[in-house]
Order: structure tokens, then sequence, then C-alpha cells
């Protein structure tokens, strides 16, 4: 069955509000989803049913098991398939009028400009700092809304940056809210996140997209929604227009966009992605290294002799043969690189090491 426009969209037509002329205005709206996991599967998934006329989806990622308690649109059998192939798949069953395309590699500053030039708005569904601000800059430069989202823990942020205003200038962005990208705070793999405050953030943006696209209703612009699911509370941060654009054109120009994390890590405590692939390949170098998982469920494309997860790492507790290299591994390589200074401590001499970039950046 090919269902009419009019039988997808009849609820929502039906709303005095929205009609068949809002209905035409989502079919012309086009959009820039970044990350496809926790926020942007969701994001994805309900603007197309919406009926967005144009979704691009970006991730580098791959689907993971512990994605699945939060990123529903996901099942088993995704598990180690690229997340933007897999929800493209998904949405072409269900979204008939929409043009839907995915990327499955990361956004960076040097493609960054070239994403949301054909797009009308662009969405943040990552965990990344870093592309956050990366994002928050490219759409002040290119005058772009972007729709924010964000999880710690049990709370949710939520807001709507850079949109015109009547007299020409454009709202507060990120830099408004948070002027410095903090170095502190963890991702939800390190802390953790409740799925329920995952779909209610995603929704809540996917809300901020309609009201832009259609007229209806007042979005977030000038404001911070900070929502609580322990208790239900939510509160609204009033911001001003601060960080101009001139301002972030210099920071845009400077700006490395590179995660803080991985900053100070010491080159001396690294394997590449290629320095490990070549030792792997020689039988002789592959039996002198002793590679560990700290992440439960992680799929390495390669053999692993011990997982540890990060939770229970105790340096004191693993039995050591010196003759050996230990390569510590994970998703992205922050775990890794912790597990490595740990062990390093223990033992100074010890040669031990951590895959740049973590199993994301192993092609």
């Amino acid at each position: 069955m090919v269902p009419t426009k009019n039988q997808l969209f009849k609820r929502q037509i039906t709303l005095q509000e929205i009609g068949e002329v809002g209905q035409q205005k989502i079919q012309n709206a086009s959009v820039l989803v970044v990350g496809c996991g926790g926020l942007g599967s969701p994001i994805a998934v309900y603007l197309a049913a919406s009926g967005i006329g144009k979704i691009h989806l970006v991730d580098f990622d791959t689907v993971a098991i512990s994605n699945l308690h939060r990123q529903v649109f996901f099942s088993l059998d995704d598990i180690g398939k690229p997340k933007a192939e897999v929800l493209y798949t998904f949405i072409t069953k269900r979204a008939p009028f929409t043009d839907i395309r995915f990327t499955s590699e990361a956004i960076t500053k040097d493609n960054v400009l070239e994403c949301i030039d054909a797009v009308d708005i662009v969405i943040d569904g990552t965990d990344s700092l870093p592309t956050k601000y990366l994002l928050n800059d490219a759409c002040v430069l290119k005058q772009k809304p972007l729709v924010y989202g964000s999880l710690y823990k049990f709370d949710g942020y939520v807001a709507t940056f850079n949109v015109a205003q009547e007299d020409g200038t454009y709202s507060s962005n990120l830099r408004d809210a948070f002027p410095e990208m903090a170095t502190e705070v963890a991702n939800c793999e390190e802390a953790g996140t409740l799925n329920a405050i995952a779909g209610m953030i995603a929704t809540q943006q996917v809300n901020e997209v309609l009201k832009l696209v259609t007229g209806v209703g007042s979005p977030l612009v000038n404001e911070l929604l900070i929502y609580n699911v322990l208790q239900n509370n939510q509160l609204k941060i009033q911001l001003k227009p601060r960080f101009l654009k001139e301002e972030i054109i210099k920071l845009f120009a400077l700006e490395t966009y590179s995660n803080a994390d991985f900053a100070g890590q010491n080159p001396a405590f690294q394997i590449s992605p290629l320095e490990l692939k070549e030792q792997l390949l020689s039988e002789v170098s592959a039996r002198s290294l002793e590679i560990i998982a700290v992440l439960k469920e992680v799929k390495c494309p390669f053999v692993v002799q011990q997982v540890i997860p990060i939770a229970d790492f105790n340096a004191e507790e693993i039995v050591i043969d010196e003759k050996k290299t230990y390569v510590f591994v994970c998703q992205r390589g922050l775990n890794s690189y912790s597990a490595t200074v740990r062990l390093k401590a223990k033992y100074p001499n010890l040669k031990v090491l951590s895959l740049t970039g973590g199993i994301s950046s192993y092609k």
C-alpha cells in the first residue's frame, strides 16, 4: 500500500494550527541530524514520521549492545553495523515522503560548513562537547538555527540557538549559555544515563524543529530548558546574545574542536590504529601483545585477550608479563587511556599503550 500524504499525516493536518499549509511547510523543510544515538535516532524517526521533506543523518559510530537500552530503533541484529545506515534503512520503510540520506563519517571542522549548507535547520544529537561547539560555531557562521540537546545522568538540556530575529540580529547561541567548553563533564558512556530522559529530550528537540518550521508556538529562543527526570522539575534560564558572529569567526579560525579530554594525553602512551594493525599482521609482534578491552560490550575487529571494565579496573590485581606490550582499547580512546595511565603508574617500566581514538578510529 502506498498512502497519500493526507492519509499518512491526517492527525497532524487535523490540527487547526497546522492544517495543510503547515504540513506543506514541514514537507518543504530540510534538516541535518548529527549523531544517531540516544538523541539523534528518535529525533530522526519522529521528524521523518512528521513529514519533514529532507533529512541528512551523520554518525561515524556503529551499534553496540550497550546502546540498545535507550536507542530503541536498533535491534540485536544491528550490532556492529553503522548507526546512520541502520537508521536510514528503518526510516525508508515508514516515511515515503522523506528524502533520507546518510553519511557514516564523523563531522569535522573540514566538512561541517558543507554539511550544513544544504539544510534549513541543524540538530545536535551528539554526546561530544567539541562537536557541540563545532556545530554551534558553524551555524553562527552560516546563519542556520541549531536545535541543541544534551544529557547528563538524570538531567536534560534543550534550546534553540541562532534564530533570525525581526530586527536582523540573531538569538543567543551555545556560547552565550556556556562560554567555554567544560573539560570535567563525563559523557553518557562514562557517567551513565536513564533511557527515559534520552527519549524525553529527543522529542523536545523534535518539538522545537516543528515549531520553527510551522511558525506555531514559541521555540526556546534565548532560553535554556533544564529538565530533571527524578523530580520532574523544569527550569528555564534566560539567555542574552553576547557572542556575536564576528567573535565566533575568530574562534572558528583558531579552534581545532578536538576533544578536550584527548588534549592532555601523552603521545608516548599511545598506539595509532595503523601501528596496531601492522603489529597484528606480524605473527611475531602479535604474540607479544596483550590487548585488554575496558568496556564489556565493545565490539572489536581483532581478538582481545582480556576484558576488564574500567569501573572494575585495579592495577594492583592485574597479573603482568614484563615481556609483553599491553594495549588497552575502548570505543573512543578515553577509558583506555585512563587504564593505561593507571597501569603505567604501577609499573613504570612496563610497555603500556592506549589505542588512539579507540575502536571507532580503527578501520
